[in-house]
């Protein structure tokens, strides 16, 4: 699931939406859990074929699927068809939302009946009237007693309603060399690691044993970003101020100072250089990821040849088994994806299932870990792989990190989670970058970040930087 965070929340956009809507009687104006006939095509929106494969591969009910995998056919006839937009440049959202104000007038074999959120703007959706709350779908809290606290959070409207749910969580942790560890620390246990990474200090002494090395700790910018951004005292906005948090400023001075003392390469996320360092030829200590990130891009950028992924990296190219993961200094997440039912949809029943298979079902769950090494969303499920002594990461060097994981995702907060956040994070990230490369001073950077919030951000009178 590569996450590009080019999206932006546009509240003009929701304010449309929702008068649209409105105007055309509701979301329980076509198609609804009472409306009994239930339609035979099921439209599936998302941004890559993550979730596709997954219902591809896992949803019971399956009969066929297209050549060009643009269709998939169901045993009782409904044709699951899959509009897929990628991410760059707000383009999913954009259509998605073109798409939903014409919801309410679409012929029933053109509604849609499901589309995917990722956390950053999940809000922007769930408090809109163009999500249906899981409950009305038919979906009860015993069919998500196992599902992580904060991937139900995340989704739930400001009215209390769940609005969607998800077959992942998404703890993070810090994944190393253990090559490159051995060398600096001497040792590539995960426990001793750990040790040695348990907080910023010690994570920054580190640093510098590593550049004494000829080693970089991190490849760029924003790889510890979300461990900062996940520990903030406070929501980034309060009324009609955005408040930059104490903790951000941190990354901040961390990120400057890495750069300063040549502790990075200078890269940004998703960038070659990025991915390059994640390599055989890559000099780079470790990198932050959360669950998807291990087992799909990290392996992936790891890899030789694109036709040693997909769970053939047996073969590799010289560093596979070299990486191992620990908790690294603060716990945080990072990503995800929900399913969430489209007002209007003609297919309750089915949107219901999916979600109840594809989520809430632990057989199901724990067999997409044990096949893909995903994190899914079942505390039962992820317990016992966590337990299971016979478990373990070939390309982690045998090491069961879903262990590490069932212990992260139990610290996860989402308690000062807000609508703001992938448009906050965006625009710091992006202003400070100048900073870190001496084109601007702090000020410049600041001002350049004041700039570009009050232009996403109307509303927003004025930003706060703690003292």
């Amino acid at each position: 699931m590569k996450k590009t965070w080019k999206a932006i929340m546009s509240f003009a956009l929701i304010a449309a939406m929702a008068f649209g809507l409105a105007a055309c009687g509701g979301s329980g104006d076509s198609g609804s859990a009472d409306s009994g006939e239930q339609g035979k095509v099921l439209n599936i929106w998302c941004w890559n074929d993550e979730f596709q494969s997954r219902f591809n591969d896992y949803y019971p009910g399956v009969k066929e699927v297209a050549e060009d995998k643009s269709t998939t056919t169901l045993e009782d006839g409904t044709v699951v068809k899959w509009t897929i937009n990628p991410n760059e440049n707000n383009n999913y959202q954009d259509k998605l939302d073109e798409a939903l104000l014409k919801q309410a007038d679409a012929a029933p074999d053109d509604k849609i009946d499901i589309f995917l959120v990722e956390a950053d703007y999940a809000l922007k959706y769930v408090d809109s009237d163009y999500t249906m709350d899981v409950k009305d779908l038919g979906l009860t809290d015993d069919d998500m007693a196992q599902q992580y606290q904060y991937t139900k959070d995340i989704v739930t409207d400001s009215n209390g309603a769940i609005k969607g749910t998800t077959w992942q969580a998404t703890p993070g942790l810090f994944a190393y060399r253990r090559s490159i560890a051995k060398d600096v620390l001497g040792t590539d246990d995960p426990d001793a690691v750990q040790e040695a990474l348990a907080d910023w200090d010690k994570f920054n002494a580190v640093a510098e044993k590593a550049a004494a090395k000829g080693y970089k700790m991190l490849s760029g910018y924003d790889d510890a970003y979300r461990a900062f951004s996940n520990n903030v005292s406070a929501p980034w906005v309060d009324g009609t101020e955005v408040k930059v948090d104490p903790n951000i400023m941190k990354w901040v001075a961390q990120t400057k100072e890495f750069t300063d003392k040549g502790y990075n390469n200078k890269t940004s996320l998703w960038s070659d250089g990025w991915a390059k360092d994640q390599g055989p030829d890559g000099n780079v200590f470790g990198f932050f990821y959360s669950t998807w990130g291990i087992n799909f891009t990290l392996m992936g950028n790891s890899l030789e040849t694109p036709e040693d992924q997909g769970g053939k990296a047996e073969v590799g190219n010289g560093i596979f088994g070299d990486y191992a993961v620990c908790y690294g200094p603060e716990p945080y997440y990072w990503g995800g994806t929900w399913i969430c039912g489209a007002a209007g949809t003609d297919n309750t029943e089915l949107v219901a299932d999916v979600m109840k298979q594809l989520t809430c079902n632990a057989d199901i769950m724990k067999q997409i870990t044990l096949d893909t090494q995903d994190y899914t969303n079942n505390q039962e499920a992820m317990q016992a792989i966590a337990d299971d002594p016979e478990f373990g990461s070939d390309f982690l060097g045998g090491q069961n990190h879903i262990a590490l994981f069932v212990e992260a995702a139990k610290k996860i907060d989402m308690s000062n989670a807000g609508p703001y956040d992938q448009g906050c994070n965006e625009s710091i990230q992006g202003a400070f970058k100048d900073y870190f490369d001496g084109n601007v001073d702090m000020d410049g950077a600041k001002a350049n970040f004041e700039k570009t919030i009050k232009e996403k951000y109307p509303d927003i009178k004025t930003v706060v930087w703690p003292e």
